[in-house]
């Protein structure tokens, strides 16, 4: 998940719903993405203890799981269409209308999706599909189609009534981890590990609290302890999604990409499904293999049976399309993905980016405005200030100073809510803060683990400290597995060229340039001015 082990989400904007949150009568709780039942219940003679951060509603989660797949569209492009999103746009509308009247129920539909949900793995050599692209996307496989918030709210106001529901308390900590990701806010991310605990006293064996602890330390990139609560939770249910995912994510982010390609045909045998999938087409993206991603994404997509399934693929096809400089196809998906939910972040950060590159300069700072106002994470927040250096107005300059500044907030608040938040740091602070520490932080990111982002954050960070010769070997590691980055390949041909390696500079360059020419809005021009200086 590239950075998307940075993995730290955008505006609430969905319901906790695959992890069961109650056990309904003869259901399993498996992970089976069926939803959850918070209906009504009595209240008990004493007042129960009130959740972390309860407050009062009647709101209840609505639940949602994809369907059966239908035949791949033959391409990116047709399968975010144009001609689609005024159908999505409706069906969206009919969802939230039918989500204020619901309340958590299973209907015969979702019974059929239990039924039926392998048929979509079930293609041409059973390929999966790609895992969140973005970090700020918010898994499907925890969240439904609603307010996150409302969500919350009801979960709380059932834990009230109904104290000693373990389920319940696995299913609240996971909401918190999204409220943490989806609003950038790591101050959530205490009281999640709160309800897991309360999960865990009532039931120490439970696979949901489990699965929970390592969705949070993956939120938190405490990626060993991820990896082996996933584990702990397989060993008791070895069919859990939450699960299966999040071990998925710790392979991938502590750079074990052959472990997570097994991962991922494990889980796809296991439970196949949107999380599943998504994950599985990342893995083969950062081996380089962009067709079969996008064709099991858009597979996905087409099996897609709520629009929080919808927007969630779609965004991640706008991704990889963005990747490999397809910016109509990009912004094709991402209208797809805001038809089905007008309020997905990620899709409008997605959004920002294709604009931008494509020449829509205003209209790319006044979606990253909106994104930046909802969920000042790291990335948007520098992009954004680099959207305003590129601008280049009145003001512009103080304004990408004070963005670059909230880089170091939210660090702060990070740290402090217990997110090792180095990578981030690298990143930002290698182009626009203090690079000494942007080198300490990069350092001690790959001490702990070795992917192609941090191998590629250590080597910006070792060339703008002046350290070429020693920053040339991560760069190259970073561009070793295949993984298609326009970032990675400029990067790299600005060291090649620092180092001497002038011929190899100007070809990742101009590699880097044909790639994706709108990767960065100051990126893609310096690697311009680079390349002509080259030649």
């Amino acid at each position: 998940m590239g950075p998307r082990g940075q993995d730290d989400e955008q505006d609430g904007q969905r319901v906790a719903r695959r992890e069961d949150g109650r056990r309904t009568a003869g259901d399993e709780e498996d992970g089976r993405g069926t939803g959850t039942a918070a209906d009504a219940s009595p209240a008990p003679s004493a007042p129960a203890p009130s959740p972390p951060g309860a407050t009062p509603s009647s709101a209840a989660p609505s639940s949602a799981a994809p369907s059966g797949a239908a035949p791949s569209p033959s391409g990116a492009a047709s399968a975010c269409g144009d001609e689609r999103v005024a159908a999505v746009r409706r069906a969206g509308a009919l969802g939230r209308l039918w989500r204020g009247r619901a309340r958590l129920t299973l209907s015969a539909s979702l019974l059929a999706v239990a039924l039926t949900g392998g048929a979509i793995a079930l293609g041409a050599d059973r390929v999966p599909a790609s895992a969140p692209v973005s970090v700020t996307a918010a898994d499907p496989g925890i969240l439904g189609d609603g307010d996150l918030d409302a969500s919350v709210a009801a979960l709380q106001t059932h834990l009230r009534f109904q104290p000693k529901d373990a389920g319940a308390w696995a299913t609240l900590a996971l909401a918190y981890v999204e409220q943490a990701r989806t609003k950038g806010d790591p101050s959530r991310y205490p009281r999640a590990e709160q309800a897991l605990r309360r999960s865990l006293s009532l039931a120490p064996d439970g696979d949901q609290a489990l699965a929970g602890r390592a969705a949070l330390a993956a939120a938190r990139h405490d990626f060993e302890d991820a990896l082996a609560f996933a584990d702990a939770a397989l060993r008791r249910n070895p069919y859990s999604e939450r699960a299966l995912s999040s071990r998925i994510d710790a392979l991938v982010e502590l750079g074990r990409y052959a472990d997570a390609a097994e991962a991922a045909k494990t889980a796809d045998a296991r439970k196949p499904g949107v999380p599943v999938f998504t994950r599985y087409a990342y893995v083969r993206e950062l081996r380089g293999d962009v067709t079969t991603a996008r064709r099991v994404l858009e597979q996905a997509l087409s099996a897609a049976g709520s629009p929080g399934d919808t927007a969630y693929v779609a965004t991640q096809l706008g991704q990889l399309a963005w990747n490999q400089g397809d910016q109509e196809t990009a912004l094709g998906c991402y209208a797809r993905a805001l038809a089905a939910d007008d309020g997905y972040l990620s899709a409008l950060e997605g959004r920002a980016r294709a604009r931008a590159a494509s020449g829509d300069r205003a209209g790319a700072i006044t979606d990253m405005e909106t994104v930046v106002a909802r969920s000042p994470l790291p990335g948007p927040l520098v992009e954004l200030g680099e959207l305003y250096e590129a601008r280049g107005a009145a003001g512009d300059r103080a304004r990408a100073r004070r963005q670059y500044a909230l880089v170091g907030a939210w660090t702060a608040l990070a740290r402090a809510n217990g997110v090792d938040a180095d990578l981030d740091t690298a990143l930002a602070a290698a182009d626009h803060g203090d690079k000494r520490a942007a080198l300490r932080a990069a350092r001690a990111e790959w001490a702990r683990r070795h992917t192609v982002h941090t191998a590629d954050a250590l080597a910006w960070a070792l060339h703008v400290n002046g350290r070429d010769a020693e920053a040339l070997p991560y760069a190259r590691r970073a561009t070793a597995t295949g993984y298609r980055s326009a970032v990675f390949r400029y990067h790299r041909g600005v060291i090649e060229l620092a180092t001497g390696h002038r011929a190899a500079g100007r070809a990742s360059l101009a590699s880097a340039l044909a790639l994706n020419p709108g990767f960065s809005p100051l990126g893609a021009a310096r690697a311009r001015e680079a390349l002509e200086g080259a030649e």
